[in-house]
């Protein structure tokens, strides 16, 4: 399914005042800076994103609308897709939540500059994952339909998978910069998560999407370069 340029509208129109709105709401302080910078940036990448896959790529913006449990992905990666939804809904509430009432102490300044920096530099290999793979689905299943074939040119020429790569940073990034060790905690848990979903889609690419395998041993790297 597609966005039409009604529902498209209507999604950027309501971005800001949800989001934005509800992240300030849920804090209580609506001169909360650091709420304001991570609102600001959500919104502006998403919105980038959306415009960009509508002009650009209608097809891999149809696959990222898809619904769940209709591309034949598996009961445990769809499993996997919902938790992982799910805790992307927790990290927009629960710091917030943690600023307003104080569950955990607050970090420190510096670290949020650091966040602030982990969530820029995560932008760039998550929104160059979309430009340069237009099978980046979010189920990991085979495209059979669309021609599906292996991508190992632009940001893939260097890790195998940069959108978990460019999440993770957003993730840990982000809960840095809100200063909160709960949020950070579900932060490295998503990332988890994404390092577990790995293994289960490189077996699957490997033994149903031709020139998988000879892609394994020409990138050697999955998520961080020279790393691992």
């Amino acid at each position: 399914m597609r966005p039409t340029p009604i529902i498209t509208g209507l999604l950027l129109a309501a971005l800001p005042v949800v989001f934005l709105g509800l992240l300030l709401w849920l804090s209580g302080d609506w001169r909360w800076v650091e709420g304001w910078i991570f609102g600001i940036w959500w919104v502006s990448f998403f919105a980038a994103m959306l415009l960009w896959l509508r002009s650009r790529d209608p097809a891999l913006l149809a696959e990222r609308f898809r619904m769940p449990g209709t591309g034949g992905e598996s009961r445990s990666d769809l499993a996997i897709f919902i938790g992982i939804k799910v805790c992307g809904l927790a990290l927009i509430v629960v710091p917030p939540l943690d600023v307003r009432f104080g569950w955990t102490p607050r970090l420190p300044l510096w670290s949020e500059v650091c966040g602030g920096i982990l969530l820029l530099a995560g932008s760039f290999p998550f929104f160059r994952a979309f430009t340069d793979n237009t099978f980046a689905s979010p189920l990991v299943r085979i495209q059979t339909e669309r021609g599906q074939h292996v991508i190992d040119t632009g940001i893939y020429g260097f890790v195998r998978h940069p959108m978990y790569l460019g999440a993770s940073l957003v993730f840990i990034g982000g809960a840095l910069l809100l200063g909160s060790i709960s949020g950070l905690l579900l932060a490295l848990a998503m990332a988890g998560v994404l390092v577990v979903r790995i293994f289960g889609e490189e077996k699957l690419l490997a033994r149903d999407l031709e020139g998988y395998k000879e892609y394994l041993q020409k990138v050697r790297y999955r998520l961080l370069p020279y790393v691992w």
